[in-house]
C-alpha cells in the first residue's frame, strides 16, 4: 500500500508553546529569529494595514459637521445674525448642540468597538526563534514563516512552504467555491481561508503591498451606509432640499415686493418660513440611536463590525442556525467506544489514540477521543487525510511498534457505510436520542486513493455526548415570539440533529430532512422544501449556501449563525452573518456581528437592540416630517394668499424644542419590541403626510381668523401668538398620538412639554423674549377651538391610514 508523504507530529512543549510541525522527513523551518524581526521592522517590512472596526475621530467629526444642512442652516444663522435679533437665531445654537452630541456619542461608540475589536481580533501563528507563537497581525513581518489550520484566515500574501493536505478557499476573492489544493511553492493570498489540512507559508508581501489585504481591510470598515434606515432618510432629505430653494424664493420676492416690508422684517420671516422645512435632528437621532445601540451591545460583549447590522438583524424573518457552537457547547464527551465484530477493545482504544494524536489542530469530535484515549506509544503517523466538511471523515495512517502497517477513517457512519449496512438502524437508534456517533473504519485502499472510503471494514462506534446550551431553549423561544423562524442547518446525522433540536424545544424538530435527497438543482423546489422543513442534517458548505440563496429568492430576510470554516459561505452570503468568538479566524473575518463571548443568548439583545432603533426612528421621522410638511404648506398658503409669513424663527425654534426636539430624543432611545418592517419612507410618510396639512391648516384657518380679529398697524405680533397657540396645541397632539402605546413616563412628557410653553405664556420676560403675547379672551379661545377640531381630525386621519394603508 502506497502511503502518502510522511508526517511525524510532536506534542506540545511545557508553558503552551508548540514546536513547529514537521512534515516529511526533513527538520521544520524554524522561522526568524528575534534579531532578523528587528531587521525588518527597522526597514518598515511589517503588516502595517490598520484594520479598524470604526471610523477615525476625523472621519467622525466631518461626517457631523459638514453636512448639507448644516451648511444651510449655517448661512442663514449668519444671516440672522446680521439682521438681529440673537432670539431669532436660537435654530444656530441647537444645530450646535446637536452636532456636538452626535461626535461625543459616535466617538463613545468608536472607543466601545475599537476595545472590542482587540479583544476579537484573529492572532496568527508564526515561527520565531524555532517555536510556534501567536502573534498580533500587525506584528508580521516579511519572511515570516506563519501556520495554517482548518478555518485559519491567510492574512498576508505569500508562498506555501509546507501542506498536509492543505486545502484552501479563495472565494472571497475570486468567486470560486470550490477549494483549492496548495503545495508547497504554490502561492497564497490573504483573505482566502484552509477548509482542510494544514500546513504554513512564508509571507512575501505584508502591509499595504499585499493588494487583497487591502480589499479585506476596505470591506471590514465600520460604515455607516448601506442601510434602509439611512437609505430612506436621505431620500426625504433630498426632496426637502428640492423644496426649499423655490420656496424661500417666493417667500422673500413676495414679503419684499408685494406687501413691501423692510429688508431685515422680510429675511427673518423667510428664514421663519424655511428653518422648518429642515428635518436636521433627524439625522442626528439616527446616527445617536445606532451608536448607543452598539455601546450597549459592546456591554454584552457583542462586536457589531459594520454598524446597519443592528438594523439588518432586527429586520430578520428567519435565522440559519449551525448545530455545533450555536445549540451545543463546542466541547463534546466521548460516552462510548463500542467495539465491531469482535474487536479487541484495547486495540481499538490505541487505535484511536493514535488517531488523535496525528491531528495537530483537532475538531470538536477528535478532541472529544483525544481526551479519552491517550495515545499509544511507538506508533508512528505516516500519513494524514485532513477531515473535510465535504467529506464528512478524516483518516490516518500508522507504523505500528510490530512494523504492521495501516489506514484508518473516522467519520460519518452513513458516509462510510453501504446504504443498507445493518449497522445503520442502531446507529439511527443512537442518534434519535441526540447522540453523535462516529465509525472508525480500517480503510482497504491507501489514503491518497480517490475511493478510500469503500470497501472499509467497520471496527468500532465511538458515541458522543453533545453538550446543549443551557440558554439556548430561551433563544429559540424567544425567536418563536418574535414570529422569526429558527431553521437548524448542520453537517450532522439528520436524526442527531433533530433530536438536539427537539431536546431544545424547536417546532418541527420531529420531521429532520437529510439534505442529500433534497432537489439542489431546482431552486424552486429547494425553497418550498426549506419553507416547510426547520431541522436540516449532512449539509454540505456549497448546500448551506444554495439553502441561504434559496430563502432569499422567496423574499425572507436572512440570518446566519455559525463558528466554524464550513459556515464561512453562508454567512458571507447571508443577509446577516452572526459569528462565535471561538469561531475560526474566516468565520470572524466575513460575519457582521461577532458573538464574543460565544453566547448565543446574545442574539435576542442584538435583535431587540435593532428593533428597538428603527421602530423608534420611524416614530420620531413621523414627528419631524409632520413638521416638514405644515411649513411647506404654510409657506405656500402665505405666498399665494400675498400676506406676512405669521412665525419668527424663535416660535418655530420653540416649537420644534417642545414638540420635536426633546420629546423625540426620550422617544428614539424607549424600548420598542415591534418587529422592523420595510419600505421606510412609504411607512412614514403615509402619516406625516396627513398630519402635516391638518396642522398646517388649521394654524393658517387661526391667522386669517386673527387677522379678521386684530385690525391695526401692531396687530401682527397678536395674530402670530393666536397662529402659534393652534399650532402647538394641534402639534402637541400629533405628539400624543406618536407616544402611544402610553407608559407613564410617556404621558408625563407630552404633558411637561405642555407645561414648558405655558410657563412661556405667563411669564413676562418669556413672553417678551419670544414675542408671544395672547390678546383678549375671545381669539385665544378660538384657537383652542380650532386645535380640538385638528385633534379630532388627526385622530381620523390617523385610523384611516392605518386601514387603508397597512404597513
Amino acid at each position: 500500500m502506497t502511503d502518502p508523504a510522511q508526517t511525524e507530529v510532536e506534542q506540545p512543549e511545557p508553558g503552551g508553546r508548540r514546536p513547529a510541525v514537521r512534515s516529511g522527513r526533513e527538520p521544520a523551518p524554524r522561522g526568524l529569529t528575534t534579531a532578523e524581526v528587528a531587521e525588518r521592522v527597522a526597514r518598515g517590512e511589517v503588516n502595517d494595514v490598520p484594520v479598524r472596526s470604526s471610523r477615525s475621530t476625523a472621519d467622525i467629526v466631518r461626517g457631523n459637521v459638514f453636512t448639507r444642512f448644516n451648511a444651510i442652516i449655517g448661512v442663514l444663522f449668519v444671516i440672522i445674525l446680521i439682521v438681529g435679533p440673537l432670539q431669532d437665531g436660537l435654530f444656530g445654537f441647537v444645530i450646535i448642540a446637536n452636532t456636538g452630541i452626535g461626535i461625543l456619542q459616535e466617538l463613545r461608540a468608536k472607543k466601545t468597538l475599537d476595545g472590542l475589536a482587540l479583544i476579537g481580533e484573529a492572532r496568527p501563528t508564526v515561527r520565531r526563534d524555532g517555536a510556534a507563537v501567536e502573534i498580533p497581525t500587525s506584528e508580521v513581518v516579511l519572511d515570516d514563516v506563519i501556520e495554517l489550520g482548518p478555518g485559519g484566515k491567510v492574512i498576508v500574501d505569500g508562498e506555501v512552504l509546507e501542506s498536509d493536505g492543505l486545502e484552501i478557499d479563495e472565494s472571497l476573492l475570486t468567486g470560486e467555491a470550490d477549494p483549492v489544493v496548495k503545495k508547497p511553492g504554490d502561492p497564497v493570498m490573504s483573505g482566502s481561508f484552509v477548509v482542510a489540512g494544514g500546513g504554513a507559508f512564508t509571507a512575501t508581501k505584508v502591509g499595504r503591498a499585499a493588494y487583497a489585504a487591502q480589499l479585506a481591510e476596505e470591506a471590514s470598515r465600520f460604515t455607516l451606509v448601506h442601510s434602509e434606515l439611512r437609505t430612506g432618510i436621505s431620500r426625504i432629505l433630498k426632496y426637502v432640499t428640492w423644496m426649499m430653494i423655490p420656496t424661500a424664493l417666493g417667500l422673500i420676492l413676495s414679503h419684499l415686493l408685494t406687501l413691501g416690508l423692510p429688508a431685515d422684517a422680510a429675511v427673518r420671516r423667510m428664514v421663519a418660513g424655511i428653518v422648518p422645512m429642515i428635518p436636521e435632528g433627524l439625522v442626528l437621532l439616527t446616527s445617536v440611536a445606532f451608536a448607543i445601540g452598539v455601546v450597549r451591545l459592546g456591554r454584552r460583549q457583542c462586536l457589531v463590525q459594520e454598524l446597519p447590522a443592528i438594523e439588518g438583524l432586527a429586520r430578520v424573518d428567519v435565522v440559519c442556525l449551525d448545530k455545533t457552537g450555536t445549540l451545543t457547547e463546542g466541547g463534546m464527551d466521548v460516552g462510548e467506544v463500542r467495539p465491531l465484530d469482535g474487536q479487541d477493545p484495547d486495540r481499538v482504544r490505541r487505535v484511536l489514540g493514535a488517531f488523535g494524536a496525528s491531528d495537530p489542530r483537532p475538531n470538536a469530535s477528535l478532541q472529544a477521543v483525544v481526551d479519552a484515549c491517550p495515545a499509544p506509544d511507538s506508533w508512528r503517523c505516516t500519513g494524514t487525510l485532513p477531515f473535510s466538511s465535504a467529506r464528512k471523515y478524516s483518516g490516518a495512517a500508522f507504523e505500528e511498534p510490530g512494523g504492521e502497517r495501516s489506514s484508518w477513517l473516522l467519520g460519518a457512519p452513513d458516509v462510510l457505510l453501504p446504504g443498507g449496512d445493518p449497522l445503520l438502524p442502531e446507529i439511527d437508534r443512537l442518534n434519535a436520542q441526540g447522540l453523535r456517533v462516529l465509525l472508525l473504519a480500517r480503510a482497504a485502499r491507501s489514503l491518497d486513493h480517490p475511493d478510500v472510503a469503500r470497501e472499509g471494514r467497520p471496527t468500532a462506534l465511538v458515541v458522543l455526548e453533545q453538550r446543549l446550551r443551557p440558554d439556548a431553549p430561551d433563544t429559540l423561544r424567544y425567536f418563536a415570539e418574535q414570529g422569526v423562524q429558527a431553521k437548524v442547518i448542520s453537517g450532522d446525522n439528520a436524526v442527531s440533529v433533530g433530536a438536539v433540536a427537539g431536546k431544545l424545544g424547536l417546532p418541527g424538530a420531529d420531521a429532520p430532512v437529510d439534505a442529500r435527497q433534497l432537489p439542489h438543482d431546482d431552486p424552486e423546489a429547494l425553497a418550498t422544501a426549506l419553507e416547510e422543513g426547520a431541522v436540516f442534517g449532512r449539509v454540505t458548505p456549497q448546500q448551506k449556501r444554495d439553502m441561504v440563496g434559496a430563502l432569499q429568492s422567496r423574499g425572507h430576510h436572512v440570518a446566519m449563525t455559525g463558528d466554524g470554516v464550513n459556515d464561512v459561505l453562508a454567512l458571507k452570503d447571508a443577509d446577516i452573518g452572526v459569528a462565535m468568538g471561538s469561531g475560526s479566524e474566516a468565520t470572524r473575518a466575513v460575519a457582521q456581528i461577532v458573538l464574543l463571548n460565544n453566547s448565543f443568548a446574545t442574539l435576542p439583545s442584538v435583535v431587540a437592540e435593532g428593533r428597538r432603533v428603527i421602530g423608534n426612528i420611524t416614530r420620531v421621522a413621523t414627528l419631524f416630517l409632520t413638521k416638514t410638511v405644515y411649513s411647506v404648506l404654510l409657506a405656500i398658503l402665505v405666498a399665494c394668499c400675498q400676506i406676512p409669513y405669521p412665525y419668527l424663527p424663535r416660535h418655530l425654534t420653540l416649537l420644534s424644542t417642545l414638540t420635536i426636539g426633546v420629546p423625540a430624543f426620550f422617544l428614539a432611545l424607549a424600548p420598542n419590541k415591534e418587529r422592523a418592517r420595510p419600505h421606510f419612507v412609504r411607512r412614514v410618510m403615509r402619516y406625516a403626510v396627513p398630519s402635516g396639512l391638518i396642522t398646517g391648516l388649521a394654524a393658517f384657518a387661526t391667522y386669517l381668523l386673527a387677522r379678521i380679529h386684530y385690525t391695526g398697524p401692531d396687530s401682527l405680533a397678536a395674530q402670530t401668538s393666536a397662529a402659534t397657540l393652534t399650532l402647538f396645541l394641534t402639534a402637541l397632539y400629533v405628539l400624543a398620538i406618536i407616544a402611544r402605546p402610553y407608559t407613564w413616563w410617556r404621558i408625563g412628557l407630552v404633558l411637561l412639554m405642555g407645561l414648558g410653553f405655558l410657563i412661556v405664556l405667563v411669564t413676562p420676560w418669556l413672553q417678551t423674549f419670544f414675542d408671544l403675547r395672547l390678546v383678549g379672551t375671545t381669539m385665544p379661545w378660538a384657537a383652542v377651538a380650532i386645535a380640538a377640531v385638528a385633534a379630532l381630525l388627526l385622530e381620523v386621519a390617523w385610523r384611516w391610514v392605518g386601514r387603508r394603508f397597512p404597513a
